[in-house]
């Protein structure tokens, strides 16, 4: 029993050896066209500049977000190559990966999944390069001392926040750092002018709020407001509709600038769930019909409204 227990190990061992071997070729493959991509945006940096989008490409990001954080960390002038990003899962597909390795940046990045953490830690990558992982679920209350005990604290590369709830507030309470960028994840089913975030509550949770996944998150109006707030220019959003972009008004350079109903893109995925948690696929207006009658917070007026 010992020695076929013991064979089985070796197997498993040898295959995990082989994965990770295939990992790396894999890893090695996207970098090198990506890099190359990253050079073609740089000769075609007058174009960018006014549509952010035309820099996107794909190498560990969602959509396309990769290649615009290449194009503004090569043509902002950012002094401290760290970046922090919170709501990342287990971090194999995430908005700052690609940055990590391919620019050996140092970041600290946060997860409310103890075995999301771990996953990060087991990948080679966490002692390949300068990078924090930390399990914690994240709150107003929380962020500032996280970030501070963590080793990081004034101006920073960027700052993503991807959270699925309490984004909005999360942004307004952070004070400890100044980013040059900030992406911020917003909901595209509200539309392009609602200044609306769901209400602060500490234990925010998507899927416990409401089964469509859908109730969740800040408009991107509300976002611009509280950009101008702290200092920034809204710059564009991402071509799927779900993540903006602010820069610091003191590193904007030539960037163009918009507001949030030049910016706005409707996202077309259809994430939307059934009582059952099966997808249903609504797409378009629809999906703000799903939430109906759930309570919404107008970051104007400062009061709560229903969807309707």
């Amino acid at each position: 029993m010992f020695i076929k227990r013991k064979k089985i190990e070796n197997e498993l061992s040898l295959i995990n050896q082989k994965l990770n071997a295939l990992a790396i070729e894999n890893n090695s493959h996207k970098i090198l066209p990506a890099n190359i991509l990253a050079r073609l945006n740089k000769a075609n940096e007058q174009q960018i500049i006014q549509n952010i989008q035309l820099a996107e490409f794909k190498v560990y990001s969602q959509w396309g977000d990769d290649g615009i954080i290449q194009f503004l960390v090569d043509y902002l002038d950012i002094s401290q190559k760290t970046f922090i990003e919170f709501g990342v899962q287990n971090y194999t597909e995430a908005n700052t990966r690609f940055l990590l390795i391919n620019n050996n940046w140092t970041g600290l990045i946060m997860d409310g999944s103890e075995e999301n953490i771990n996953y990060v830690k087991k990948d080679d990558i966490y002692w390949q390069f300068e990078l924090t992982a930390i399990p914690v679920f994240i709150t107003t209350e929380n962020i500032n001392s996280l970030i501070t005990q963590n080793g990081f604290s004034g101006e920073v590369g960027i700052l993503h926040i991807d959270i699925d709830g309490n984004d909005y507030w999360v942004w307004k309470e952070i004070d400890t750092i100044n980013p040059v960028i900030v992406i911020v994840e917003y909901n595209s089913i509200y539309g392009p002018d609602n200044t609306w975030t769901t209400p602060y509550q500490a234990d925010f949770y998507r899927t416990a709020a409401h089964h469509s996944n859908l109730y969740f998150g800040a408009s991107l109006a509300a976002l611009c407001d509280l950009a101008e707030e702290k200092g920034y220019h809204f710059i564009g959003s991402n071509s799927h509709g779900n993540n903006g972009y602010f820069v610091r008004k003191d590193k904007i350079k030539d960037l163009r600038t918009m507001n949030a109903q030049e910016g706005y893109v409707l996202s077309k995925f259809r994430e939307s769930r059934d009582e059952n948690g099966d997808l249903t696929y609504i797409s378009g207006t629809d999906r703000l019909k799903a939430i109906s009658g759930m309570d919404i917070y107008n970051t104007r007026t400062n009061e709560l409204e229903k969807i309707k």
